[in-house]
């Protein structure tokens, strides 16, 4: 068996964070830098119209943010992207494009091959003082609790194996959604145990999240409806606008059900009731995972499941856009294991097999 343990991440604070800019608007790069010229501790070390001088200038320079449009001459920014995440290693990235209208597919798409987080660029001329402070927000976010932050990686443990589970469930906020496709993959496509997910988005993202779930994990993906049965060989999403929990019926069918009352987190959705559900429905014989994600979300709900028996594993701090809910997990001694997504996703497949 994995043995629990607690671990804390060594910290070194840079001087500041270096952001690249990828864009082939002239207009959109002034406006992006006058935005990042305001934003402390945030330096613009590159300005650049596309993505293959973005690859010349990541061979020869470091940076910790880049802001990055899809719709560019040459290579696309989606197509680019991991090149990008490669070449950048370790620095994050914001796709900034028109492309990335809320709940859109492509806004989905780009944090499914590792963006840290999308925003909707406006047309030419229409850079207003919102569009300014959404942007900001999000640099600020990185750039405070991962881009200037270097984070030692937890060891993992050694052990590979896992006690049998009857479901497991997912839970995720800001990078999290390349993580569970990195998890995904490693997954045998014919499991048969039900996955939950409750990933940190708007309720406008949540059928196109759910598509490229099931893309992702080759079975049908749906995102919850109350009193829905949990069948073997799904995913359900929890809903933007609603907690996901499960409990059984009067004949003893295990259901989800929708909960909207404030969670302690103040999450919607949030990981804590669904977690605690699981709990009183499943105990020892579920198995929960949490991923990378901004602050303490399912912390709770995975100290109750502890309370079981139950499995807990977490993403480690090296491979986490922000280790804030998994590291708050692992902090708490509650991790069975701390292990980057596709080793936790080769762990399943080991337990399944």
């Amino acid at each position: 068996m994995l043995s629990p343990r607690a671990v804390e991440p060594e910290s070194v604070v840079l001087p500041e964070t270096r952001v690249l800019i990828v864009d082939d608007s002239a207009v959109a790069r002034a406006v992006f830098a006058r935005i990042c010229a305001e934003c402390p501790g945030v330096a613009i070390v590159g300005s650049l119209c596309d993505a293959s001088a973005a690859l010349s200038f990541l061979a020869r320079e470091r940076v910790d943010l880049i802001l990055l449009d899809i719709d560019m001459p040459g290579t696309d920014g989606l197509s680019a992207l991991p090149d990008l995440l490669a070449a950048a290693e370790g620095a994050r990235i914001i796709v900034v494009s028109a492309s990335c209208e809320e709940g859109g597919a492509a806004a989905v798409q780009a944090m499914a091959l590792g963006a840290a987080d999308t925003l909707a660029k406006p047309a030419p001329g229409s850079f207003g003082t919102g569009f300014s402070t959404q942007l900001a927000d999000r640099i600020a976010r990185l750039a405070n609790d991962t881009g200037n932050v270097v984070s030692a990686t937890p060891e993992a443990e050694p052990e590979t194996s896992l006690k049998p589970f009857d479901v497991i469930a997912i839970s995720a906020s800001t990078g999290g959604i390349h993580a569970l496709s990195q998890l995904l993959r490693a997954v045998p496509r014919d499991l048969t145990t039900p996955i939950l997910v409750t990933q940190h988005l708007p309720p406008s993202f949540m059928p196109y999240f759910a598509a490229q779930l099931s893309l992702l994990a080759g079975r049908p993906s749906t995102v919850a409806t109350d009193r829905q049965p949990v069948l073997p060989g799904r995913v359900y999403v929890a809903p933007g606008d609603a907690h996901m929990t499960v409990a059984k019926s009067a004949d003893g069918e295990v259901q989800l059900r929708l909960q909207r009352l404030r969670a302690a987190s103040g999450c919607m959705p949030s990981a804590d009731p669904m977690l605690a559900s699981l709990a009183k429905v499943y105990g020892a014989q579920a198995l929960a995972i949490t991923l990378s994600g901004m602050g303490r979300d399912g912390a709770m709900g995975a100290a109750a499941l502890a309370e079981t028996g139950a499995q807990i594993l977490v993403q480690d701090a090296e491979s986490s856009v922000i280790w804030g809910m998994p590291g708050a997990v692992a902090r708490a001694g509650h991790a069975t294991a701390v292990l980057p997504p596709d080793r936790i996703g080769a762990l399943i497949a080991g337990a399944v097999r």
